[in-house]
């Protein structure tokens, strides 16, 4: 999920933190989000992520941070006052499990503040870049329009002509996805391409026209920067300035699957609700018997932070040595780091 409240420089796309050279403790989020919920399968998880309707203070974040010392307290965003009298949104976000390849999605954002404010909201999809990385490029995978009706629009992600990674002790490979989404959304298409001029100058072209910073240029700078030809390897849905009333809420209903549906996002609700009601049952059955109402909250949230932050990493160290790329090779030092006789 990508968010914009139609003040800050930039698409909400990524949580924003300080780098180690900017924080006065090294590098750190500076975002107020919390893991809700999750089972140990990942058939239900919930995640809150609360966004400001004033302008983002980047800069103040990174400036007021690298100007204190080690022995000061951290500045966090709250310290802003940017969530003074509730001018925010609480974005609540569910993920409930149909079956091992379907997968229902609802986004509820709550105006908490005392005037209707507007937010857009851009659902993605985007395949990680793997085809640019060595001397050859490798053929890409493609997403573009899928069926819509009245009720719905969708995607189509597939990398099904793409060749197998390397290296890998299994098979990679996806197939076609469908992401359906209420209606409303309007489609857009680019590359997941890094912007080359943008990064390293004038002198450098980038592989593709359309290039991964697409969506903000357009939507934020109406530049023409998204791909005309409706396909790529990185899509969105635009929802544009949905209005959220003062004390309200809106939702958005999805579902990523690799069946073609009829009628797609009409039990999202049911099975979403049924999924959070099963982890319910199951962290009653976890929690001491003696602990308190907030002790349970306690441990359930503490677990599902746990749940949500799991990661696996095949490290190819060979392929990491010797560089992606033959004509760009890294470094001779490279081989005499630490951990090096690995």
């Amino acid at each position: 999920m990508t968010f914009w409240n139609g003040r800050d420089p930039i698409l909400k796309e990524r949580l924003f933190g300080v780098q180690p050279s900017e924080g006065n403790h090294g590098e750190d989020v500076k975002e107020c989000y919390f893991h809700l919920d999750a089972t140990p399968t990942h058939s239900y998880q919930k995640f809150l992520y609360k966004y400001p309707q004033a302008e983002y203070p980047y800069s103040w974040l990174i400036n007021e941070n690298r100007s204190r010392s080690s022995a000061d307290r951290e500045f966090e965003l709250i310290d802003t006052g940017i969530f003074d009298e509730n001018r925010y949104f609480d974005i609540f976000i569910e993920y409930a499990k149909e079956g091992p390849e379907d997968l229902c999605i609802r986004v509820e954002v709550c105006n908490r503040g005392p005037e209707d404010a507007a937010i857009h909201l851009l659902p993605h999809l985007w395949f990680r870049n793997t085809w640019a990385w060595g001397a050859e490029t490798r053929t890409e995978p493609v997403i573009g329009t899928g069926k819509k009706s009245k009720n719905f629009v969708s995607l189509v992600a597939d990398d099904s002509a793409m060749e197998p990674l390397p290296g890998l002790p299994f098979d990679y490979k996806l197939g076609k996805r469908h992401l359906y989404a209420e209606s409303g959304g309007k489609p857009l298409f680019t590359n997941n391409e890094t912007h080359g001029e943008r990064v390293f100058g004038a002198s450098s072209r980038s592989r593709s026209e359309h290039v991964k910073d697409a969506f903000h240029r357009h939507v934020i700078n109406g530049e023409p920067s998204i791909n005309p030809e409706e396909k790529g390897t990185k899509a969105c849905l635009h929802y544009k300035e949905m209005i959220v009333p003062a004390g309200g809420s809106i939702t958005l209903r999805l579902r990523l699957t690799n069946a073609e549906m009829k009628q797609p996002l009409a039990d999202i609700d049911k099975i979403i609700d049924q999924r959070r009601s099963e982890s319910d049952e199951f962290y009653a059955a976890i929690h001491p018997p003696e602990a308190s109402a907030d002790e349970r909250e306690v441990q359930r949230q503490a677990l599902a932070g746990l749940l949500w932050t799991k990661q696996i990493y095949l490290y190819d160290v060979h392929q990491w040595m010797d560089g992606d790329n033959p004509n760009w090779p890294p470094p001779e030092s490279r081989r005499n780091i630490r951990n090096s006789h690995w």
